[in-house]
C-alpha cells in the first residue's frame, strides 16, 4: 500500500537578515534592514524593524530618519554571501533526502515519506533538520510538513509565525478540527498562489480566510479564476497536484544591473556589458548549455522625463553556437556599438543570452576548428574553477575595466566572507 506523501517545505527566517547576523553577531537583537541594489529600499527586514511598521520595499531615502530614530542598522545587499550560504543549506538538505527541489534561495521542497522514519517520524526529522542547518551553517529554518506542497507552505507559515510548534509544523499529526481552527485564523492572502489582486477578488466574494477558501466549490473558483485556483483548492483538502520539480535548463539567460550613477561614455558602458556578459557565461556553462544569439540593450532613466529619453536593444546571432566568454563578449560589444548613442545618460544596460540549447548536442560544423575549441574549453574551465575558488571577477576579460565607476552603489555592503579570500574575518 502506497505511503501518503509528506511534502516538507525548509525555509529560512529572514534570510538576507540572518546570513549578515551568522558573520556578525553583535546585530542578534538589532533592528536590521538589507537594502536592494544600489541601496534603493528595503528588501529584508529584521523581526524588530517589522515590529516598527516598515514594509517591505519602502524606499531608503524614505526611512532614514526614521532609521536613525530607532537604531536601525542598515546593509547593501551582498549577494555573493547570501548566494553560497543558500548552496551550503541546499548541501546540507540532501544529506536528508535526494528527492529536493530549490523553490527559492531560501526556501526547498523536500519529500520525505520514505525517510521520515530513519529520524523517529516527520516532526523529529524537521528539528534534526533545523538542528543540522544551524550548527553547519549558523541560520536559523523553520518546517511545514503536508500531505501537498500549498499545504506544506502553509504549516511553515503557522510554524514561523507560532511558537507552539517550536519552528516545526506537521499537519499530519493535528486533527482534522485542529487543521479547520488554523484555517479559520489565517486570512486567505497567506495561500501560496494567491497574490494581493486575487485576494481582494476572493474578498469581495466573501473569502477572507484560508477555510473560507477550503470550503468553496473547485468548479466555482475555477469559473471565476483559472485551472491553477481549482488546484490550490484540491490541495487545501490534501490532494496532491503540485509534484517536486526538477530543475530544468533556463531557455535564456539574462545579466542586467542599474549603474550606480548615470552613464554617458561608450567606454563605461563597454565596462559593463562586458562584465555583465562574464556574469552569464558563467551561468550558461554551468547548466552546460551553449548561446546562438547575445541580445543587448540599454535604458535611460525613464522617470527623468525632463532628459532625452532612448532605450534601444539589439541581437546579434553567432556562426556557431558557443558558451566561451572571449566570443560572447566580442558579440556584444558589437551590438553595444550599434546601438550606442552620445548625448544620453544611460541608467541600465543588460545581456540576453538566446537560442540555448544543451551543449552535447551543439552540431558540428565542417568548419569547426578542433583544436580551437579544445583550447577554448580548457581555458574557461580555468577561468571558472579560479573565479569560483578565489571569488568572482578574480579573472576577468580586460573588456570588463578595473576601477568599475559605474558599478552598483552598495555604500554598505558586508565582507563576502565565504567567497573572497582577502575578506576573511581577522582573528586577533
Amino acid at each position: 500500500m502506497p505511503s501518503v506523501p509528506q511534502f516538507a517545505l525548509v525555509d529560512v527566517n529572514n534570510f538576507y537578515v540572518s546570513c549578515e547576523r551568522v558573520f556578525n553577531p553583535k546585530l542578534e537583537g538589532i533592528p536590521l534592514v538589507v537594502l536592494s541594489n544600489n541601496d534603493g529600499c528595503a528588501v529584508a527586514r529584521s523581526n524588530e524593524v517589522k515590529s516598527l511598521g516598515v514594509k517591505m520595499g519602502t524606499p531608503w531615502f524614505k526611512m532614514k530618519h526614521f532609521a536613525r530614530q530607532h537604531g536601525i542598522v542598515t546593509y547593501s545587499s551582498n549577494y555573493s554571501l547570501y548566494g553560497d550560504m543558500s548552496n551550503r543549506v541546499v548541501a546540507t538538505l540532501r544529506t536528508f533526502t535526494p528527492d529536493l527541489e530549490v523553490y527559492s534561495i531560501d526556501e526547498s521542497f523536500l519529500r520525505i515519506e520514505t525517510v521520515a522514519s530513519l529520524y523517529g517520524g516527520a516532526i523529529p526529522m524537521g528539528q534534526q533538520i533545523r538542528q543540522r542547518i544551524r550548527q553547519w551553517t549558523g541560520l536559523p529554518v523553520c518546517v511545514g510538513i503536508a500531505p501537498t506542497k500549498t499545504l506544506a507552505k502553509f504549516a511553515n507559515h503557522l510554524a514561523k509565525k507560532h511558537s507552539a510548534f517550536d519552528g516545526v509544523c506537521d499537519l499530519h499529526a493535528l486533527t482534522h478540527p485542529e487543521r479547520l481552527a488554523w484555517m479559520l485564523r489565517i486570512e486567505v492572502g497567506e495561500i501560496w498562489g494567491i497574490g494581493p489582486k486575487i485576494a481582494q477578488r476572493l474578498h469581495a466574494m466573501g473569502i477572507h480566510t484560508v477555510l473560507d477558501l477550503y470550503r468553496a466549490s473547485s468548479k466555482t473558483m475555477r469559473a471565476q479564476f483559472s485551472i491553477v485556483m481549482e488546484r490550490i483548492g484540491h490541495e487545501l483538502h490534501g490532494i496532491p497536484c503540485l509534484e517536486l520539480e526538477d530543475v530544468q535548463p533556463r531557455k535564456q539567460i539574462l545579466s542586467s544591473r542599474s549603474f550606480g550613477a548615470p552613464v554617458e561614455s561608450l567606454e563605461a558602458l563597454r565596462e559593463a556589458v562586458a562584465s555583465y556578459l562574464a556574469t552569464a557565461a558563467e551561468k550558461l556553462r554551468r547548466q552546460q548549455s551553449v548561446a546562438g544569439a547575445v541580445h543587448v540593450l540599454l535604458m535611460t532613466n525613464r522617470f527623468k522625463e525632463h532628459e532625452p529619453q532612448y532605450n534601444p536593444s539589439i541581437t546579434i546571432p553567432l556562426n556557431e553556437a558557443c558558451d566561451d566568454t572571449l566570443r560572447l563578449t566580442a558579440a556584444a560589444l558589437k551590438g553595444l556599438e550599434a546601438i550606442y548613442r552620445s548625448g544620453f545618460y544611460y541608467k541600465k544596460a543588460g545581456v540576453i543570452l538566446t537560442l540555448l540549447s544543451d551543449k552535447a548536442q551543439r552540431p558540428v560544423s565542417l568548419f569547426d576548428d578542433a583544436t580551437t575549441h579544445k583550447k577554448s574549453e580548457k581555458l574557461m574551465v580555468t577561468l571558472d574553477v579560479i573565479n569560483r575558488t578565489f571569488g568572482q571577477g578574480t579573472i576577468r576579460s580586460a573588456a570588463c575595466g578595473i576601477e568599475q565607476p559605474w558599478a552598483m552603489r552598495a555604500e554598505s555592503r558586508s565582507p563576502r566572507y565565504t567567497t573572497r579570500w582577502d575578506e576573511l574575518p581577522a582573528v586577533q
